[in-house]
């Protein structure tokens, strides 16, 4: 056998082997993620049960359960919608089936944040929740993004994904419409504090920017690139 055969069948090999060990790798990270993803999802309810039990709300504690409960469900969103361009931009491709428990830890933290709007702060009184959502801007809008979250929480599941087809994703572009509903909210909610909100309107705009194909199309080129350097150095 000549000695260039010699190290093709040798590389063969050794891309055999590497191919099931990267693959093992992904699986691992998939799994990693996931697990870090559900227990991170709860941490932000284990601090809210423990600074209620521990008097730590201050001195209006549904306002401070609306916030917490409003502004995890806004992080959450913020973090499905950007599964996306993380797998555009670095090739992360383990981080694509977290969108579904992001999106649904957020549509919990939603409710709760309802709940506790209703029941807390209206005591349940449907004559003054009526009024509230009607008179109060930033809650008719928060009511809407609500309202469209449920669709697409009850849709979430493989056997939805299979009975709608294409009709899924369409359904599913909702969650565009539905982060900017929730930053709406939250921009009318804290009046005149910017800094924070601006914050996540600047986050969420790029997350937007990288879906517009021209930018999406120059990520995935830069993308290619680094990896390649990566596999030559």
């Amino acid at each position: 056998m000549k000695e260039s055969e010699h190290m093709s069948v040798i590389s063969g090999r050794e891309t055999a082997v590497s191919t099931p060990t990267k693959r093992s790798d992904r699986k691992k990270t998939a799994k990693l993620l996931t697990w870090v993803t559900h227990l991170g999802a709860w941490v932000p309810l284990a601090v809210l049960i423990g600074e209620y039990f521990t008097n730590n709300l201050g001195i209006d504690p549904v306002r401070e359960i609306l916030f917490h409960t409003g502004t995890t469900a806004l992080v959450l969103l913020v973090l499905s919608l950007a599964v996306t361009p993380a797998n555009i931009a670095l090739g992360w491709k383990q981080v694509i089936p977290l969108r579904r428990p992001l999106g649904l830890y957020a549509f919990m933290y939603v409710c709760l944040h309802l709940l506790t709007f209703v029941w807390l702060d209206y005591a349940l009184n449907l004559a003054f929740i009526i009024d509230g959502i009607v008179e109060q801007p930033f809650v008719l809008v928060g009511t809407a993004a609500f309202l469209l979250l449920i669709p697409l929480a009850i849709t979430s599941t493989k056997g939805w994904q299979k009975r709608l087809g294409k009709r899924w994703k369409t359904l599913h572009k909702l969650s565009y419409l539905i982060i900017i509903l929730a930053l709406i909210h939250f921009v009318w909610l804290v009046k005149n504090v910017y800094i924070e909100p601006g914050i996540y309107v600047g986050i969420v705009a790029l997350l937007f920017l990288a879906r517009w194909n021209p930018v999406k199309q120059k990520l995935l080129r830069w993308q290619r690139q680094v990896r390649a350097k990566l596999k030559n150095s």
